[in-house]
């Protein structure tokens, strides 16, 4: 049975969704109804419940989340490896800390919060610290958004991984893209591995069943593996470097000799060697595949040297180089098979193939075992179970080890042999003027590399880089050299100033016009500065008109319909205010005006004069409409009361708002909704407390 089975693993859900299911099990699963005439304590434990019963809900849905998860340093070196290509490892434990990290905060913020429920002295008080813990904890949640998606997709990617037991008998695949890797597990188990005829078909590892003298063997099949450097390798090619590296299995190492697979034998002899550090300590063959296109016998004499030179290392990794000389076809050599020829195509030979790959791995299986177990001759004595450990430096090591005593050491033993009293740092400071004179050195016994560096200066690091690799060693001859360049300019001012004259830099150089404007300039700035102080000190005494006040306000259309609803005939000032408007447009527009009688007169916009004026019979209404706006023109401009106050000054305003201050205080004492609440509260009613009525008391009083 595999050892890991990730299908197992809990569903991470978001932080949205976990967030709705603490709360709404802490809903549901505590009290929700808390009355304010209960007593503090009650209302205390009340919501202390829902603080802890939220804080262990969440605990332990964030502790089943992690533990269900495998442990990098715990699981077996090939999963742990598999996890860093396909996850990187970082990342993983990064993610994994972050949960574990916001459990411990939830645990401490509700051990927090339920210690200031204890304090809590009113309802209001407990429920608002309640609300705080667990917004706390939501809070919390939302911030691990990132490493809940995460765990997410890793958890989905895993639970597709195939389960692969690292202990059990293996047969293990592998080679260049497209030598017939796949079809060879294809016909040797019961997997269903996909076949085409391009390279990296296979991106995953794949495990199929086979048995084997009543014995259950899996298969591995692994995706092609380019010859080129380990850092250039993708993700898809180290699944099959950590498959060799980690896993005990028997190596299949598939070469197609009929090359149509798109590479030479050359390239394919090339990642052999390459990759040969893999395969140390395991079994190892070498598998020519595609023999019904080309016979082993059929190739030139440079492929077969190749492929010799593959069989013999396979040879030589097994330790069986005397029976591997020869090339074994049918299996009835007299050494250790190494080179097998097969046809997944044409089903040739596979059987023998797995025959003697499983045949290796028990034999190297069983070897194992004894060497570890230390079989010696009586096989029945209890030291075939035991294993015991000798030192290294013992009689069954390298022999006893010499003492090694540092030069040191041995200078000091020299010195006290010859009678040589050890100086002291109390010596030093007698001879070099006692104490309050005597510096000791502490850097003479720095442990570095090199003793001359114990006396460097420090550098000083400044923003997180040291000062000294951005100063200039030629910082001094570059300052004097600026120095001249500004001493030779200033000599050069020097003398244009004396050629052009003190006369030429000043305002006597400037024309009559020139100085009228210069003049006029600096009057505008003033009155600027002017203006723009008085505006600064007085901005707070300007009246703010509103928007709707403005000429925006006020248009011919809204007069027209205020105006008609009252009856009254708007035509004769539409038109005066059409005028004015030609007039501020530009145009000049004769002015007419309509008598009684219906005849039309010419005002002033002909000859200027007031004739028509003195001689029209204007309404009376058009007089009082062009007063009336004058006068409301007039006071809008004026500061305006409230309307309905009836006060004359702020001194009234003032004590009208402390009379009602005064009225309202004693409603207040009585804490009264406002003047209409005149509800008596009565805490103990008599008819709740007075108890039952006796036989034949009819008064319930």
């Amino acid at each position: 049975m595999p050892t890991y089975n990730f299908k197992k693993l809990q569903v991470v859900p978001t932080s949205a969704d976990l967030i709705d299911a603490v709360l709404s099990k802490t809903q549901r699963g505590t009290p929700t109804v808390c009355h304010n005439g209960w007593s503090i304590q009650r209302i205390r434990q009340f919501y202390m419940r829902k603080v802890k019963f939220t804080q262990s809900n969440l605990h332990d849905r964030l502790t089943a989340m992690l533990d269900s998860f495998p442990k990098v340093d715990d699981v077996h070196p090939f999963y742990a490896d598999l996890l860093n290509v396909l996850y990187d490892r970082d990342h993983y434990k990064l993610a994994l800390g972050q949960l574990n990290s916001c459990t411990g905060m939830v645990d401490r913020i509700a051990r927090d919060y339920v210690r200031l429920l204890k304090y809590g002295d009113s309802l209001y008080r407990c429920k608002q610290l309640k609300r705080a813990a667990l917004g706390r904890m939501c809070t919390l949640l939302r911030k691990q958004a990132a490493s809940l998606a995460y765990l997410e997709q890793v958890r989905q990617h895993m639970a597709r991984l195939p389960s692969i037991d690292p202990n059990t008998r293996t047969l293990l695949v592998c080679g260049y893209p497209n030598v017939g890797k796949s079809s060879f597990v294809n016909r040797l188990t019961r997997a269903e591995v996909e076949v085409q005829p391009y390279a990296f078909t296979t991106k995953a590892l794949y495990v199929g069943h086979t048995d084997y003298k009543y014995l259950r063997w899996q298969v591995i099949d692994t995706p092609g593996v380019l010859d080129r450097p380990l850092e250039e390798r993708n993700t898809i090619e180290m699944q099959s470097i950590t498959a060799l590296a980690h896993l005990r299995a028997v190596v299949l190492y598939l070469v197609d000799i009929s090359e149509q697979c798109g590479y030479t034998i050359r390239q394919q002899a090339a990642l052999f060697h390459s990759i040969k550090p893999l395969f140390a300590g395991k079994p190892l063959l070498v598998v020519c595949n595609k023999t019904d296109v080309t016979q082993l016998e059929d190739l030139d004499a440079e492929s077969r040297e190749l492929v010799e030179g593959m069989r013999q290392a396979a040879a030589e990794n097994a330790g069986g180089v005397a029976g591997a000389m020869g090339m074994v076809e049918g299996g009835d050599g007299g050494g250790e098979e190494t080179l097998l020829q097969m046809s997944t195509l044409a089903e040739e030979n596979i059987a023998e193939v797995k025959q003697v790959a499983c045949e290796r791995l028990l034999a190297a299986r069983v070897e194992q075992k004894l060497r570890a177990r230390g079989a010696t001759a009586g096989g029945g004595s209890t030291l075939n179970r035991l294993h015991v450990a000798t030192p290294a430096g013992g009689s069954g090591g390298r022999g006893p080890r010499a003492p090694c005593i540092p030069a040191g050491v041995e200078a000091s033993r020299a010195r006290r042999d010859a009678g040589e009293k050890p100086r002291t740092e109390m010596d030093l400071q007698e001879e070099r003027g006692g104490a309050g004179v005597y510096n000791m050195d502490l850097r003479k016994k720095y442990l570095l590399a090199d003793k001359k560096w114990n006396y460097d200066i420090m550098p000083e690091i400044y923003n997180g880089h040291n000062v000294a690799d951005f100063v200039d060693p030629d910082i001094e001859e570059r300052l004097e050299e600026l120095e001249r360049e500004e001493e030779a300019e200033a000599a050069e001012w020097e003398q244009q100033k004396a050629a052009l004259g003190k006369a030429a830099l000043g305002e006597e150089a400037l024309t009559e016009p020139e100085r009228a404007t210069l003049s006029s300039i600096r009057l505008k700035k003033q009155r600027a500065v002017k203006v723009h102080r008085l505006k600064k000190n007085t901005a707070r005494n300007y009246p703010v008109m509103p928007r709707t006040a403005g000429e925006r306000g006020r248009t011919a259309r809204k007069m027209r319909d205020s105006l008609g609803e009252l009856g009254v005939d708007t035509a004769a000032a539409e038109e005066r205010a059409k005028e004015r408007a030609a007039v501020r447009r530009g145009r000049s527009l004769t002015r007419k005006r309509v008598n009684r009688d219906g005849d039309t007169e010419m005002g002033e916009g002909e000859d200027g004069g007031s004739r028509g004026r003195s001689g029209s019979k204007r309404p009376k209404m058009m007089e009082k409409l062009h007063s009336s706006r004058s006068r409301s023109r007039s006071r809008s401009l004026a500061p305006e009361r409230k309307r309905g106050s009836g006060l004359k000054n702020e001194e009234q305003r003032m004590k009208v708002q402390i009379m009602a201050d005064k009225a309202q205080r004693k409603r207040n004492l009585d804490a009264r909704k406002g003047e209409g609440d005149h509800h008596v509260p009565d805490w103990m009613p008599k008819h709740l407390y007075s108890g039952k009525r006796g036989n034949g008391k009819t008064d319930w009083r």
